[in-house]
């Protein structure tokens, strides 16, 4: 992917270009006092902003003009027959016959593979010429031209190797999707790469929408990240934003809307209310178990707002004047999806200001923006479990209007507590950036910049008095909370920079810098029960009567906890005749959550790239357009996802009382300490390769990298004495990763009215965990996700030294005997039942981590149409069908059970098991985007510069043999594979848009 930043990058040239373009035309090309036909228009860009100095030229003459300040021209051609040509640089020419017009306006493009692209890295920006590290981009055209979306994420997913994200949860728009870069490199930290908005580390992408985005890069291998240290072993982030124009004097607006609508494209087959009942009739099972209670419920649709419809406004202007440059932007989101109660509102904005001073070398950047977020939280995934396995003949309510309970076994009615239940969280978040740079001698920078984010959540939930929860746990008395966090961080960072070129061949960017970190979270959360009236639901906690029935009935709580970062880094790059490129990096960096004996870290990391197509020998393949070899070597660490757990803490314990009757909170160790507890090391080496062949039409990248990432940080057991407690937090693990990245970009067609541009990429990953033992702590296995109740199924996934990460772990399916019970294979695959099986009879049954991923995007473009298709798919792996477990069991009745349960598993007659009986392929493709505009030709005129219309649509298709509900299960971190009970509805999303400039 590419990213242009043509008109930050030139429009100091284009001044220059029209003044000398002036000056030329006026010497050279004849003048126009010759007699004909004359022709006047405008030119202007693709967003209808005038061109000065583009050559109008006749062609087949040396007639012609250049256009003024305002893009105009004016030009004398012989006859109708003439055509002319319109130039200039950085952009595609156009030959238009003048036939019977007298006015010719017309819009250039920009010929991308003119432009040299500038890419964000760490702490700075470079040529993509120049970059010799593993750095993958996406630009402002990839984000809101062609594919409509409602995240920057969503909008990211699938476009660049080795890049994985993955929302799990369905449609639910409050959750987050998850973010993974190259694999797992850690046990117990998070696995999340930093993410970097606008320079300020630790960013919030809500304060971001696709409209405001500048370029989105990614940092992928340690020798691009390391100038983060501690941490950037997950990877780097690079977000920068839209910012103002310098010498824009007109102010100019966009505006870009859209609705949505959701449908439901796949959900679990359950049993009907007549399917219930003529199987209850048809003798297969225990009737007087079953019971008809005479109605007919679709429970699904009771839970689903078929007539949903969510809607998306953002409003931007920008202007400024030779000195100073501005951008605002606000937005509105509304989102009601498919699921009831859960709908969730964003309104926000940001303001960009840019000044310059003392003749162009101070620089002044001011930044703010804002999101707050209003969350309906009492719509639950668990709510759809219930759903699926409710009697479809018991109704809602019963005869009186009361809602029904069946008093099941893990069993409520998710209407009675949608109504009896109120629950909203409000979150508030503020970033605040300024940077002033000065430029001391030319090539020789100074910049300051500071930062302040914060993040405010408050929590309000009630149970009314008539709520199951209330009756059942709280002697109907409701139950009321709330709660509320703030999350602060304060950054303050110089850096000293030179840039300079020698004797023509020799080209040197030195950065030097110093950060600094404040971190600090606070939270206070307090409940009462045992309320009088629900009038006050959780607006009066002290009314409550939870104290006097004891200390299941009340509570508070409040915590506080902070850390900081401070280090100094450095990076050198060097370019010897635009061949030969070399780039150093260092930094120290010390952080408050490592032991006091190892809180320091060095990161260093070393990279080089050869254009090998500016060699003398390449010079006769004009075919190849670049041909570029990378390499890169370096360290980067990972922090604790926790303050503290190097140090003893203390926690309480029992309230005793004293002489004189007076009671004390008790307290004693909490954890043991470990003063050497120190950073996460990752060492990662990478080999890549750049190419563009056939003047350009075909370009890509490859890169293979191998790393490990050393001194996990986990819980062990400790030795008892000397330590107090029986576990303690220390370095001991070692997981390995490898893999192959392949990107490619191609235009098949380009023709006058027509193009097709094709963007495809595929990666192939391979985790290990190295080690989990050394010669004081030791631990044979990890395991993850226990499987839910009934029964004591154990946990579904383990991993053990010399193991690939994200095994599924169990016992191997040998069929059913002729009672319909489990029998399974033993370690000699000789067939036992349930109870012959021993723990040493299971084995790895299949593995939950994709090796493989591609995408393809189709891009076609005809006169003012544009038609966009997306298709991506992983590949090798499984999924743990939990539905089918459990609901696809007929011992799951008198509930409900899937339609499999009387089909595809009529023949089993026991209780659930964890097999790889329930493990399936979960290979697939799917039609992620697929999205037809049209772009109106307008006239430059005074009022509107540019007008798009679309429709889009989101996760069309899915190309599986998976039968669950969806195969784009949780594929990072370790819990990977599953499609749980719990869930939301995988739902297709159906958009119209508009996007226009005025």
């Amino acid at each position: 992917m590419r990213i242009v930043l043509f008109n930050n990058c030139y429009r100091p040239l284009r001044s220059f270009v029209w003044v000398m373009a002036t000056l030329f035309g006026f010497f050279v090309f004849p003048a126009l006092a010759q007699q004909g036909i004359r022709i006047t228009g405008t030119v202007a860009d693709e967003t209808n902003e005038p061109l000065p100095g583009v050559n109008v030229v006749v062609k087949g003459t040396q007639t012609g003009i250049v256009t003024d300040g305002n893009g105009k021209y004016e030009i004398a051609v012989p006859d109708a027959n003439a055509v002319l040509v319109f130039s200039y640089i950085g952009y595609l020419p156009q030959e238009i016959p003048v036939g019977n017009r007298r006015v010719i306006s017309l819009n250039l493009s920009e010929d991308i593979r003119e432009i040299e692209e500038i890419v964000v890295v760490g702490y700075g920006t470079q040529k993509r010429s120049e970059v010799t590290a593993a750095v993958s981009t996406l630009g402002a055209k990839d984000f809101n031209t062609t594919v409509a979306s409602s995240s920057v994420l969503e909008l990211a997913k699938g476009k660049l190797p080795g890049v994985v994200i993955t929302n799990a949860n369905g449609s639910d728009p409050r959750s987050g999707a998850s973010i993974q870069i190259r694999g797992v490199g850690t046990l117990r930290s998070s696995t999340s790469p930093l993410i970097v908005i606008d320079d300020v580390p630790g960013g919030d992408l809500s304060l971001l929408r696709p409209e405001d985005i500048e370029s989105f890069n990614v940092l992928k291998d340690a020798s691009a990240a390391a100038i983060y240290g501690t941490r950037g072993s997950n990877g780097v982030i690079i977000i920068s934003s839209k910012k103002g124009k310098r010498g824009q004097a007109k102010p100019t607006f966009d505006y870009s809307s859209y609705i949505s609508h959701e449908y439901i494209n796949r959900q679990p087959k359950i049993l009907s209310a007549d399917e219930y009942r003529t199987y209850m009739q048809s003798g297969a099972y225990n009737a007087n178990l079953m019971t008809d209670f005479n109605s007919s419920t679709n429970w699904p649709d009771l839970l689903s707002d078929k007539s949903n419809l969510s809607q998306n406004h953002n409003l931007s202007m920008q202007g400024g004047n030779a000195s100073t440059g501005y951008r605002a932007s606000i937005y509105y989101r509304d989102v009601r999806p498919i699921a009831i109660e859960s709908n969730q509102s964003n309104w926000g904005g940001r303001v960009s200001i840019n000044h310059t001073g003392l003749n162009d070398r101070l620089n002044v950047q001011l930044n703010v923006s804002t999101d707050h977020r209003t969350r309906n939280e009492i719509g639950e995934t668990g709510a759809w479990e219930q759903v699926s396995q409710r009697n479809p003949t018991e109704p809602a309510r019963d005869e009186d209007g009361n809602w029904l309970e069946d008093g099941a076994y893990n069993s409520w009615n998710p209407l009675a507590r949608y109504s009896t239940k109120e629950d909203y969280t409000t979150r508030t978040t503020w970033l605040g950036t300024g940077k002033v740079s000065l430029t001391l001698i030319d090539g020789l920078k100074v910049s300051v910049r500071g930062s302040w984010q914060q993040y405010d959540n408050a929590r309000r939930q009630y149970y009314v008095r008539e709520s199951k929860t209330s009756i059942d746990s709280y002697q109907g008395g409701g139950r009321a909370q709330r709660w509320w966090s703030s999350d602060i961080r304060k950054t303050i960072e110089s850096t000293v920079e030179y840039t300079g070129q020698f004797n023509e061949i020799h080209s040197l960017n030195a950065i030097v810098g110093h950060s600094y970190e404040y971190h600090v979270d606070e939270n206070f959360n307090a409940w009462n029960s045992g309320f009088l009236t629900d009038a006050f639901t959780y607006n009066n906690l002290n009314n409550g009567t939870g104290k006097t029935l004891g200390t299941n009935y009340f509570g508070m709580g409040s915590g506080k906890s902070d850390d900081k970062l401070a280090a100094i880094f450095g990076r050198v790059n060097y370019v010897l005749m635009d061949k030969y490129q070399l780039s150093a990096t260092l930094r120290h960096e010390g952080s408050s959550r490592f032991g006091s004996n190892k809180r320091w870290g060095t990161f260093p990391a070393v990279s080089a790239g050869w254009v090998i197509s500016k060699e003398a020998f390449m010079s006769s393949l004009d075919v190849i357009n670049n041909l570029k070899l990378r390499a890169g070597v370096g360290i980067t660490g990972n922090i604790p996802s926790s303050n503290y757990i190097y140090m003893t803490t203390l926690g309480t314990g029992g309230e005793y009382p004293v002489a004189g009757g007076t009671w004390y909170q008790t307290y004693g160790p909490a954890r043991n300490p470990n003063p050497n507890l120190q950073w996460e090391t990752k060492q990662e080496w990478n080999i890549g390769i750049d190419y563009s062949v056939l003047n350009n039409r075909i370009s890509g990248t490859i890169d293979w990298y191998n790393r490990r990432s050393k001194d996990l940080i986990d819980e062990y057991n400790a030795q008892l004495p000397p330590y107090v407690l029986s576990s303690v937090w220390t370095n001991v693990g070692t997981i390995s990763n490898k893999g192959i990245e392949i990107g490619v970009n191609a235009t098949p067609v380009e023709a006058k009215d027509f193009s097709w541009d094709v963007s495809a990429t595929f990666f192939y990953q391979q985790n290990k965990l190295e080690s989990l033992s050394d010669d004081v702590y030791k631990a044979t296995y990890k395991t993850w996700y226990g499987l839910p109740s009934p029964g004591a199924l154990g946990d579904a996934i383990r991993t053990e030294e010399g193991k690939s990460l994200g095994g599924f772990y169990g016992k191997r399916f040998a069929g059913f005997d002729e009672n319909g019970r489990w029998q399974f294979y033993n370690k000699d695959n000789q067939v036992v039942s349930l109870s012959e099986v021993k723990p040493d009879d299971l084995t790895y049954i299949g593995n939950g981590i994709p090796k493989y991923y591609a995408s393809l995007s189709n891009t076609f473009r005809y006169k003012g149409f544009d038609l966009t298709v997306f298709f991506r798919g992983k590949f090798g792996y499984q999924i743990l069908n939990l539905k089918e477990l459990y609901f696809g069991n007929l011992n799951w009745l008198p509930n409900n059970v899937l339609e499999t349960a009387t089909t595809k598993h009529a023949d089993l007659h026991d209780a659930p098991q964890y097999s790889d009986y329930y493990l399936e392929k979960g290979d697939f493709v799917k039609l992620d985007n697929l999205t037809l505009g049209y772009t109106f030709k307008i006239k430059p005129n005074d009022w509107v510069r540019n007008l798009r219309i679309y429709v889009s649509g989101q996760n069309l298709a899915t190309f599986t043999g998976y039968s669950g509900t969806t195969p784009e299960v949780q594929d990072t971190g370790f819990e990977t594979g599953i499609e749980g009970r719990s869930f939301f509805p995988s739902t297709s999303t159906l958009m119209f848009g508009i996007n226009f400039g005025f």
